[in-house]
């Protein structure tokens, strides 16, 4: 342990969830009491910090209830940011600048929240630390709502996503119930996920004694063959009137063709190479509307899945201010170069643990739905899935409401410190 103890930065860093900021909350008080004198927040990740975006984050939680607000406050408090750092041979004049502002101000532990490319900037910046005998410790804390990162059971924002998806699902089924149409309903929810199926698997808690669940789920897992998907859809309309199928955002046809590029396709590919993948549902239910003659609706759960804060799960946001303190007392101990991960070992009742575990052998890695927890037709997940996922999604955490509507964490002149206003005034 670190005797004479500095500062800490800490920032965040993918696609928000609501269960990011308590793993932001998880850091701070950990800090606090261990000792470091400074906990700075960087404003939209290592991309504010190579501008010398940041802040002091004790101006902003000063007290237990900012504490409990900010667990309950959805999307990257600090902002969030999609920057790819070069590799280290190929530029290394950033790593330069990143690490002269990390001396400047007197950084001893270095937190990134976030997923599989966030990990991708942890790996390289302790490379870096390791070369130049810097003393900075680099500690990886998962976030995904994806789900998708290797060696960890699973992701902190994984289970509220997960809760808000099996109840959104089952809202959605019983609102096809009580409308009949002439030639039946079919309803496509579209859910984010990429390459892996957790979230889109997670449509089978919908299932219940007062509600059979989605017709149909499809993973990216499995190669999607709209034609048998178009079958399957005729099938279940001569059995119902409204029929619910549950699709990734990421299934391929066969070929690797993504489904959502049957349509009008997106062109907006991100910093790490990923193509904006949206509109599957919308292109499915065209699909149907024209080969059966049926009624069609589009969902898009978007945002919406992730910023759900009010749906979150009690086990999730308890979990990941969990790893939020255990990164930053893996760095304090000496740790660098390793992200947090969660080992289970029960089910029921469920029970897991933290340990962290080499980052090198997280990043750039996705960790897939087993193609055992789905079925052998493709088109629902097995019991194994169930079991994985329902304990995850456990207790609630209710949002401290404000003339009925949930208060989140706020403090005067925030918003211009995330547009970036607050600095330029500064300087």
């Amino acid at each position: 342990m670190n005797s004479e103890k500095r500062n800490i930065i800490v920032g965040q860093s993918g696609g928000p969830t609501a269960a990011i900021n308590s793993s932001l909350a998880g850091v701070y008080r950990s800090a606090k009491e261990r000792g470091y004198k400074k906990v700075y927040g960087m404003v939209h990740g290592v991309q504010g910090l190579m501008k010398g975006h940041y802040i002091d984050l004790s101006e902003h939680i000063q007290s237990g209830l900012d504490e409990e607000l900010l667990k309950r406050t959805p999307a990257a408090y600090l902002g969030s940011c999609r920057f790819q750092l070069p590799e280290i041979h190929e530029d290394k004049e950033v790593f330069d600048k990143i690490f002269g502002i990390l001396d400047d101000l007197e950084i001893d532990c270095f937190i990134y929240i976030g997923g599989n490319d966030s990990m991708d900037t942890i790996k390289k910046l302790s490379d870096y630390g390791m070369l130049t005998g810097s003393k900075v410790r680099f500690v990886g804390c998962p976030k995904t709502i994806d789900n998708d990162l290797a060696l960890t059971d699973h992701t902190p924002g994984y289970g509220s996503a997960a809760k808000y998806i099996g109840t959104s699902v089952k809202e959605i089924i019983r609102d096809g119930m009580s409308i009949l149409t002439a030639h039946g309903t079919v309803t496509v929810v579209e859910i984010m996920g990429r390459n892996a199926g957790w979230l889109t698997g997670a449509a089978c808690l919908a299932e219940g004694e007062d509600c059979q669940g989605p017709d149909a789920i499809y993973l990216p897992e499995i190669a999607f063959d709209v034609d048998k998907f178009v079958a399957k859809c005729e099938s279940l309309l001569k059995e119902k009137n409204s029929v619910v199928v549950c699709v990734s955002e990421g299934i391929k046809t066969a070929d690797g063709k993504f489904v959502m590029e049957l349509g009008d396709g997106i062109d907006y590919v991100d910093a790490f190479g990923h193509k904006q993948l949206s509109g599957t549902a919308r292109v499915l239910a065209n699909i149907l509307s024209n080969r059966l003659g049926c009624k069609t609706r589009a969902i898009e759960l978007s945002t919406l899945q992730r910023a759900a804060s009010h749906c979150a799960s009690r086990i999730d946001i308890l979990e990941a201010s969990e790893v939020g303190g255990a990164a930053l007392a893996a760095a304090d101990e000496g740790d660098t170069g390793k992200m947090v991960v969660f080992v289970r070992t029960s089910d029921d009742p469920y029970q897991a643990n933290t340990e962290v575990k080499d980052v090198h052998k997280i990043a750039n890695e996705e960790r897939l739905v087993p193609r055992s927890w789905v079925n052998e037709e493709g088109t629902y997940v097995t019991d194994d899935f169930i079991t994985y996922v329902r304990p995850l999604i456990r207790g609630d955490v209710p949002p401290i409401m404000v003339d009925g509507i949930p208060r989140h964490l706020y403090r005067k002149g925030y918003e211009d410190i995330i547009s970036g206003k607050y600095f330029e005034d500064k300087q």
